[in-house]
């Protein structure tokens, strides 16, 4: 693969830090997990693609389809391998999936990790369908994917975030409902009300320790919570009571499979989704690219231009 566009994503600024311990491979290692490039060459045998194609690598190399096991989590770009900040790739055939056709370069590199989660949150895992209630966390990638996914397969969507300018533009996108957690901390119950008290039947948890529990406020007695991030702490304190007599689902979600990406692909592609993109930075800037991504100042995902590579922007 000649590599055209990557796109960053949190989880790059813990692996510097070597955040994910001994799972990880030695350093020196290729950041990034996200991107998108054209077929180049290909080994004897290959007939999922064709010189020219445009195609993304998925996160996990191991993992093509059904359950998430230890085998099919082995080995995701950018930890346990090298990743996709290199002028070219070398991939085996079904390690890289193809991308809608209507997509830029920098729409499609933001496909793999945060659009996978979502998708696999809610659709695979959640059973999201029309007239569901769907909360969602923050404006970051994941959470803008869950909005156009969600409102692309007819739910009602509540998203919270810091920033009212932000919440106004989430409401651009479809948001039916917003909710700015700085003047409302007790967002969970503000939910409850919206709901008529019945509550959301799914959440997209991205918070961690500092939110739990008010996701657990939100959710509907049945209903699920994924479990994508910790941002705000790992260790939460949530009265434990409430998920077993309302039978509450707790699902832990890390991306998914190459049989995920290719669903959700043909779905973007049937709806014409566009993902959002923040700002795009040059190969040589990822340091600053990084430094924006800590700031939380992006509304959508933050891409990278290889220079000289660009085919379809």
């Amino acid at each position: 693969m000649r590599m055209s566009a990557a796109a960053l994503n949190y989880r790059d600024l813990i692996i510097p830090m070597r955040g994910y311990g001994r799972r990880m491979q030695d350093l020196p290692l290729i950041l990034l997990s996200d991107g998108v490039g054209i077929v180049d060459a290909m080994g004897d045998g290959v007939s999922s693609v064709a010189l020219g194609d445009r195609v993304c690598p998925i996160f996990y190399q191991t993992w093509l389809a059904g359950k998430p096991s230890n085998e099919t989590m082995l080995s995701s770009l950018g930890c346990e391998q090298d990743g996709t900040m290199s002028d070219y790739m070398v991939l085996p055939a079904e390690g890289v999936c193809h991308v809608p056709s209507h997509l830029s370069d920098f729409e499609a590199a933001t496909l793999p990790t945060a659009a996978v989660t979502s998708w696999r949150a809610l659709v695979t895992e959640g059973g999201l369908k029309g007239g569901d209630r769907v909360l969602l966390q923050g404006t970051g990638g994941v959470s803008l994917f869950a909005l156009q996914f969600a409102k692309s397969l007819g739910a009602h969507v509540i998203i919270t975030s810091s920033s009212d300018k932000k919440l106004a533009r989430a409401r651009e996108l479809g948001a039916d409902e917003t909710i700015n957690y700085t003047t409302d901390p007790q967002w969970g119950r503000s939910v409850k009300a919206m709901t008529d008290e019945a509550g959301v039947d799914h959440v997209i948890e991205v918070g961690g320790a500092g939110t739990l529990e008010q996701s657990l406020r939100a959710v509907r007695t049945g209903g699920t919570i994924s479990m994508i991030g910790v941002l705000s702490g790992s260790e939460p304190r949530i009265p434990l009571g409430q998920v077993v007599t309302r039978h509450v689902r707790l699902q832990g979600i890390t991306v998914g499979s190459r049989a995920d990406f290719e669903s959700m692909s043909a779905h973007i592609a049937g709806q014409r989704l566009r993902p959002v993109v923040d700002s795009v930075f040059p190969f040589e800037a990822l340091r600053d690219a990084m430094d924006y991504l800590v700031t939380g100042q992006h509304f959508g995902k933050i891409c990278i231009s290889h220079a000289g590579q660009m085919a379809n922007n």
